[in-house]
Protein backbone atom coordinates (compact mmCIF):
# COMPACT_ATOMS: atom_id res chain seq x y z
CA UNK A 1 0.00 0.00 0.00
CA UNK A 2 1.86 2.99 -1.18
CA UNK A 3 2.11 6.30 1.27
CA UNK A 4 -0.51 8.66 1.20
CA UNK A 5 0.13 12.47 1.15
CA UNK A 6 0.03 14.14 4.47
CA UNK A 7 -3.36 15.93 5.03
CA UNK A 8 -2.20 18.54 6.71
CA UNK A 9 0.35 19.31 3.95
CA UNK A 10 -2.65 19.67 1.43
CA UNK A 11 -4.65 21.86 3.76
CA UNK A 12 -1.86 24.38 4.47
CA UNK A 13 -1.33 24.53 -0.20
CA UNK A 14 -5.10 24.93 -0.80
CA UNK A 15 -5.35 27.26 1.72
CA UNK A 16 -2.39 29.44 1.46
CA UNK A 17 -0.95 28.64 4.45
CA UNK A 18 -1.26 26.33 7.59
CA UNK A 19 -3.50 26.58 10.35
CA UNK A 20 -2.35 29.59 12.94
CA UNK A 21 -5.28 30.63 14.50
CA UNK A 22 -8.09 29.28 17.18
CA UNK A 23 -11.81 30.20 16.14
CA UNK A 24 -11.71 33.22 18.93
CA UNK A 25 -8.39 34.50 17.53
CA UNK A 26 -9.93 34.36 14.24
CA UNK A 27 -13.31 35.86 14.54
CA UNK A 28 -11.55 38.70 16.62
CA UNK A 29 -8.90 39.36 14.09
CA UNK A 30 -11.69 39.76 11.47
CA UNK A 31 -13.66 42.09 13.55
CA UNK A 32 -16.74 39.53 13.00
CA UNK A 33 -19.62 39.12 15.39
CA UNK A 34 -19.19 35.96 17.29
CA UNK A 35 -22.65 34.74 16.85
CA UNK A 36 -23.15 35.22 13.24
CA UNK A 37 -19.58 34.04 12.15
CA UNK A 38 -20.88 30.67 14.02
CA UNK A 39 -23.87 30.71 11.85
CA UNK A 40 -21.66 30.68 8.31
CA UNK A 41 -19.69 28.75 9.64
CA UNK A 42 -21.96 25.95 10.21
CA UNK A 43 -24.04 26.92 7.26
CA UNK A 44 -20.84 26.04 4.82
CA UNK A 45 -21.26 22.89 6.12
CA UNK A 46 -18.22 22.39 8.98
CA UNK A 47 -18.91 21.60 12.32
CA UNK A 48 -18.57 23.86 15.36
CA UNK A 49 -14.70 23.52 16.70
CA UNK A 50 -14.13 24.13 20.20
CA UNK A 51 -12.27 27.71 21.28
CA UNK A 52 -8.95 26.38 21.91
CA UNK A 53 -8.43 24.68 18.37
CA UNK A 54 -5.96 25.94 15.95
CA UNK A 55 -8.00 24.80 12.59
CA UNK A 56 -7.95 28.39 10.57
CA UNK A 57 -5.31 29.65 8.30
CA UNK A 58 -4.68 33.82 7.47
CA UNK A 59 -7.19 33.06 4.64
CA UNK A 60 -10.23 31.94 6.55
CA UNK A 61 -9.48 35.18 9.18
CA UNK A 62 -9.56 37.40 5.23
CA UNK A 63 -12.83 35.56 4.33
CA UNK A 64 -14.24 36.78 7.79
CA UNK A 65 -13.33 40.28 7.16
CA UNK A 66 -14.74 40.33 3.69
CA UNK A 67 -18.43 39.07 5.08
CA UNK A 68 -18.04 41.41 7.70
CA UNK A 69 -17.72 43.82 5.45
CA UNK A 70 -20.31 43.11 3.21
CA UNK A 71 -22.98 43.25 6.38
CA UNK A 72 -20.75 46.72 7.41
CA UNK A 73 -21.72 48.30 4.15
CA UNK A 74 -25.60 46.90 3.51
CA UNK A 75 -24.70 44.96 0.77
CA UNK A 76 -26.67 42.12 2.75
CA UNK A 77 -28.25 41.70 5.76
CA UNK A 78 -28.18 38.89 8.91
CA UNK A 79 -29.86 36.46 7.01
CA UNK A 80 -28.89 37.02 3.48
CA UNK A 81 -25.08 36.56 4.90
CA UNK A 82 -26.33 32.92 5.83
CA UNK A 83 -28.26 32.25 2.66
CA UNK A 84 -25.35 33.07 0.83
CA UNK A 85 -22.44 31.03 2.72
CA UNK A 86 -25.22 27.81 2.67
CA UNK A 87 -25.59 27.95 -1.02
CA UNK A 88 -21.76 28.07 -1.63
CA UNK A 89 -21.09 25.98 0.97
CA UNK A 90 -23.26 23.08 -0.35
CA UNK A 91 -22.21 23.42 -3.84
CA UNK A 92 -18.14 23.63 -2.98
CA UNK A 93 -19.03 20.69 -0.93
CA UNK A 94 -20.40 18.84 -4.13
CA UNK A 95 -17.54 19.95 -6.11
CA UNK A 96 -14.71 19.42 -3.64
CA UNK A 97 -15.98 15.89 -3.56
CA UNK A 98 -16.65 15.26 -7.66
CA UNK A 99 -12.70 17.01 -8.35
CA UNK A 100 -11.54 14.52 -5.39
CA UNK A 101 -12.94 11.37 -6.85
CA UNK A 102 -11.17 12.57 -10.23
CA UNK A 103 -8.12 13.38 -8.88
CA UNK A 104 -7.03 10.85 -6.29
CA UNK A 105 -7.42 8.46 -9.24
CA UNK A 106 -4.70 10.44 -11.31
CA UNK A 107 -2.49 10.86 -7.95
CA UNK A 108 -2.68 6.98 -6.80
CA UNK A 109 -2.44 5.48 -10.42
CA UNK A 110 -0.70 2.46 -10.84
CA UNK A 111 0.32 2.41 -7.00
CA UNK A 112 2.11 5.47 -7.43
CA UNK A 113 0.34 7.50 -4.92
CA UNK A 114 2.17 9.29 -1.78
CA UNK A 115 3.46 12.69 -1.04
CA UNK A 116 6.49 11.52 -3.72
CA UNK A 117 4.13 11.26 -6.59
CA UNK A 118 4.91 13.48 -9.24
CA UNK A 119 1.29 14.54 -9.78
CA UNK A 120 0.91 15.91 -6.60
CA UNK A 121 3.27 18.85 -7.91
CA UNK A 122 1.24 19.24 -10.57
CA UNK A 123 -1.36 19.44 -8.90
CA UNK A 124 -0.47 22.17 -6.57
CA UNK A 125 0.99 24.26 -10.59
CA UNK A 126 -2.22 23.56 -11.48
CA UNK A 127 -4.20 25.15 -7.79
CA UNK A 128 -3.83 29.16 -9.63
CA UNK A 129 -5.04 27.98 -13.33
CA UNK A 130 -8.21 26.26 -11.71
CA UNK A 131 -8.88 28.73 -9.64
CA UNK A 132 -8.91 31.60 -12.43
CA UNK A 133 -11.13 28.79 -14.87
CA UNK A 134 -13.66 28.24 -11.80
CA UNK A 135 -14.28 32.03 -11.06
CA UNK A 136 -14.69 32.58 -14.83
CA UNK A 137 -17.16 29.47 -14.86
CA UNK A 138 -19.02 31.00 -11.77
CA UNK A 139 -19.31 34.28 -13.65
CA UNK A 140 -20.29 32.76 -17.28
CA UNK A 141 -23.30 31.03 -15.09
CA UNK A 142 -24.06 33.68 -13.13
CA UNK A 143 -24.53 35.67 -16.18
CA UNK A 144 -26.44 32.84 -17.53
CA UNK A 145 -28.96 33.17 -14.84
CA UNK A 146 -29.53 36.55 -14.30
CA UNK A 147 -30.59 37.11 -18.11
CA UNK A 148 -32.93 33.80 -17.35
CA UNK A 149 -34.50 36.18 -14.39
CA UNK A 150 -34.39 39.45 -16.30
CA UNK A 151 -36.33 37.73 -19.57
CA UNK A 152 -38.69 36.58 -17.74
CA UNK A 153 -39.82 39.52 -15.31
CA UNK A 154 -39.57 41.74 -18.10
CA UNK A 155 -42.25 39.11 -19.34
CA UNK A 156 -45.04 40.16 -16.87
CA UNK A 157 -45.43 42.74 -14.08
CA UNK A 158 -47.20 39.87 -12.23
CA UNK A 159 -44.23 37.24 -12.33
CA UNK A 160 -42.31 36.78 -9.02
CA UNK A 161 -38.37 35.84 -9.91
CA UNK A 162 -38.36 32.71 -8.32
CA UNK A 163 -41.82 31.62 -9.09
CA UNK A 164 -42.48 31.41 -13.04
CA UNK A 165 -43.24 29.14 -16.32
CA UNK A 166 -40.58 26.60 -17.12
CA UNK A 167 -40.40 23.01 -18.84
CA UNK A 168 -39.18 20.23 -16.47
CA UNK A 169 -38.29 17.07 -18.00
CA UNK A 170 -36.94 14.01 -15.75
CA UNK A 171 -34.98 10.85 -17.57
CA UNK A 172 -34.40 7.70 -16.07
CA UNK A 173 -32.16 4.83 -16.02
CA UNK A 174 -35.12 1.81 -16.40
CA UNK A 175 -32.77 -1.17 -15.19
CA UNK A 176 -30.87 1.01 -12.83
CA UNK A 177 -32.16 -1.58 -9.78
CA UNK A 178 -31.15 -4.76 -11.31
CA UNK A 179 -27.86 -3.55 -12.28
CA UNK A 180 -26.86 -2.74 -9.27
CA UNK A 181 -27.64 -6.20 -8.04
CA UNK A 182 -25.80 -7.58 -11.31
CA UNK A 183 -22.53 -5.19 -10.98
CA UNK A 184 -19.87 -4.48 -8.87
CA UNK A 185 -19.49 -1.04 -7.50
CA UNK A 186 -16.68 0.03 -10.01
CA UNK A 187 -18.54 -1.08 -13.07
CA UNK A 188 -21.70 0.61 -11.60
CA UNK A 189 -20.41 3.88 -10.78
CA UNK A 190 -19.23 3.44 -14.55
CA UNK A 191 -22.73 3.23 -15.69
CA UNK A 192 -23.61 6.30 -13.88
CA UNK A 193 -20.91 8.04 -15.10
CA UNK A 194 -21.49 7.21 -18.65
CA UNK A 195 -25.28 8.12 -18.32
CA UNK A 196 -24.95 11.56 -16.52
CA UNK A 197 -22.05 12.79 -19.21
CA UNK A 198 -24.36 11.50 -21.99
CA UNK A 199 -27.50 13.59 -20.36
CA UNK A 200 -25.57 16.28 -19.53
CA UNK A 201 -24.50 16.63 -23.11
CA UNK A 202 -27.84 16.63 -24.85
CA UNK A 203 -29.40 18.70 -22.32
CA UNK A 204 -26.81 21.30 -22.84
CA UNK A 205 -26.56 21.14 -26.66
CA UNK A 206 -30.35 21.23 -26.96
CA UNK A 207 -30.52 24.85 -24.91
CA UNK A 208 -31.67 23.23 -20.97
CA UNK A 209 -29.56 22.95 -17.89
CA UNK A 210 -29.12 20.21 -16.05
CA UNK A 211 -31.10 20.88 -12.34
CA UNK A 212 -29.41 17.83 -10.55
CA UNK A 213 -28.85 14.20 -11.18
CA UNK A 214 -29.45 11.45 -8.93
CA UNK A 215 -27.49 8.58 -10.33
CA UNK A 216 -30.46 6.66 -11.97
CA UNK A 217 -31.99 9.61 -12.56
CA UNK A 218 -31.60 13.08 -13.91
CA UNK A 219 -33.53 16.55 -13.37
CA UNK A 220 -33.24 19.19 -16.14
CA UNK A 221 -35.37 22.36 -17.23
CA UNK A 222 -36.08 23.84 -20.63
CA UNK A 223 -37.22 27.86 -21.47
CA UNK A 224 -39.07 26.90 -24.57
CA UNK A 225 -41.40 23.88 -25.75
CA UNK A 226 -39.50 23.12 -29.30
CA UNK A 227 -35.96 22.82 -27.22
CA UNK A 228 -37.67 20.51 -24.12
CA UNK A 229 -39.12 18.50 -27.09
CA UNK A 230 -35.83 18.08 -29.34
CA UNK A 231 -34.03 16.99 -25.34
CA UNK A 232 -36.24 14.66 -24.54
CA UNK A 233 -36.37 12.77 -27.63
CA UNK A 234 -32.62 12.77 -27.79
CA UNK A 235 -32.36 10.95 -23.90
CA UNK A 236 -35.20 8.41 -25.00
CA UNK A 237 -33.48 7.19 -28.49
CA UNK A 238 -29.57 8.87 -28.02
CA UNK A 239 -28.51 6.93 -24.54
CA UNK A 240 -29.89 3.86 -25.49
CA UNK A 241 -27.17 3.59 -28.17
CA UNK A 242 -24.68 3.04 -25.40
CA UNK A 243 -24.64 -0.47 -24.64
CA UNK A 244 -23.38 -0.05 -20.97
CA UNK A 245 -26.41 2.07 -20.58
CA UNK A 246 -30.08 0.73 -20.25
CA UNK A 247 -33.18 1.85 -21.93
CA UNK A 248 -33.60 5.83 -20.94
CA UNK A 249 -37.82 6.41 -20.26
CA UNK A 250 -38.59 10.38 -20.21
CA UNK A 251 -41.33 12.32 -18.40
CA UNK A 252 -41.86 16.51 -19.28
CA UNK A 253 -44.13 18.79 -18.41
CA UNK A 254 -44.64 22.49 -18.09
CA UNK A 255 -46.04 24.95 -16.04
CA UNK A 256 -44.88 27.36 -13.09
CA UNK A 257 -41.89 25.96 -11.16
CA UNK A 258 -40.60 27.47 -8.06
CA UNK A 259 -36.75 27.79 -8.40
CA UNK A 260 -35.08 27.49 -4.78
CA UNK A 261 -31.22 26.84 -3.97
CA UNK A 262 -30.53 25.85 -7.18
CA UNK A 263 -33.69 23.01 -7.52
CA UNK A 264 -37.20 23.43 -8.60
CA UNK A 265 -39.96 22.57 -6.91
CA UNK A 266 -44.11 22.32 -7.73
CA UNK A 267 -46.80 20.38 -9.23
CA UNK A 268 -45.02 20.76 -12.42
CA UNK A 269 -42.27 19.19 -11.03
CA UNK A 270 -44.38 16.49 -9.40
CA UNK A 271 -45.85 16.00 -12.76
CA UNK A 272 -42.70 15.36 -14.82
CA UNK A 273 -42.12 12.32 -12.29
CA UNK A 274 -45.12 10.95 -12.22
CA UNK A 275 -45.19 11.05 -16.35
CA UNK A 276 -41.50 9.46 -16.44
CA UNK A 277 -42.27 6.62 -13.97
CA UNK A 278 -45.86 5.65 -16.67
CA UNK A 279 -43.43 5.69 -19.63
CA UNK A 280 -42.19 2.45 -21.28
CA UNK A 281 -38.43 1.97 -21.70
CA UNK A 282 -37.22 4.05 -24.85
CA UNK A 283 -40.33 6.57 -24.94
CA UNK A 284 -41.45 10.21 -23.82
CA UNK A 285 -44.57 10.86 -22.36
CA UNK A 286 -45.43 14.48 -21.81
CA UNK A 287 -48.49 16.38 -19.89
CA UNK A 288 -51.47 18.35 -21.77
CA UNK A 289 -50.07 21.77 -21.40
CA UNK A 290 -46.57 20.82 -23.38
CA UNK A 291 -48.85 18.84 -25.96
CA UNK A 292 -50.99 22.03 -26.69
CA UNK A 293 -47.66 23.99 -26.95
CA UNK A 294 -46.33 21.59 -29.82
CA UNK A 295 -49.64 21.06 -31.48
CA UNK A 296 -48.48 20.96 -35.31
CA UNK A 297 -44.72 21.23 -34.37
CA UNK A 298 -43.01 20.17 -37.65
CA UNK A 299 -41.15 17.10 -37.64
CA UNK A 300 -42.99 15.56 -34.15
CA UNK A 301 -45.98 13.57 -33.72
CA UNK A 302 -48.06 13.92 -29.77
CA UNK A 303 -50.49 11.36 -29.84
CA UNK A 304 -53.14 11.04 -26.97
CA UNK A 305 -52.90 7.77 -24.42
CA UNK A 306 -54.59 6.76 -21.52
CA UNK A 307 -54.86 8.85 -18.79
CA UNK A 308 -53.54 7.70 -15.38
CA UNK A 309 -54.35 8.42 -11.74
CA UNK A 310 -51.09 9.81 -9.94
CA UNK A 311 -51.59 9.74 -6.25
CA UNK A 312 -51.60 13.71 -4.68
CA UNK A 313 -52.00 14.97 -8.13
CA UNK A 314 -55.29 12.95 -9.58
CA UNK A 315 -56.69 12.27 -12.55
CA UNK A 316 -53.12 12.79 -15.24
CA UNK A 317 -53.48 13.03 -19.65
CA UNK A 318 -50.24 11.98 -20.58
CA UNK A 319 -49.10 11.69 -24.59
CA UNK A 320 -46.74 9.78 -26.14
CA UNK A 321 -44.13 11.97 -27.87
CA UNK A 322 -42.14 11.00 -31.10
CA UNK A 323 -40.88 12.36 -34.42
CA UNK A 324 -42.55 11.64 -37.40
CA UNK A 325 -40.36 9.68 -38.81
CA UNK A 326 -40.00 6.94 -36.46
CA UNK A 327 -41.98 3.84 -37.66
CA UNK A 328 -44.66 1.99 -35.84
CA UNK A 329 -48.13 2.38 -35.05
CA UNK A 330 -50.13 4.06 -32.01
CA UNK A 331 -47.28 4.26 -29.14
CA UNK A 332 -48.16 2.63 -26.02
CA UNK A 333 -47.95 3.72 -22.51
Amino acid sequence: MPPTPDPNEIEAVLLGGEAVYTRAQAIELSGADPELAGRVWRALGFPTQGDDEVIFAESDVEALRITNSLLQEGVLDDEGVVRFARAMGQTMARLADWQTSILSTLIFKDGEGGPDNPLMGQVKELLPDVERLLLHIWRRQLAASTSRTLAVMSNGNDIVPNYYPLIVGFADLVSFTTLSRELDEVELAGVVESFEASAADIVASGGGRVVKTLGDEVLYVADSAAEAADIALRLASGIRTHVEVPDVRVGVASGPVLTLHGDVFGTTVNRSSRLTSFARPGTVLIDDTLAGDLEGADGLQVVKVRARHAHGLGLIQPYALRRNFEPGGHPQA
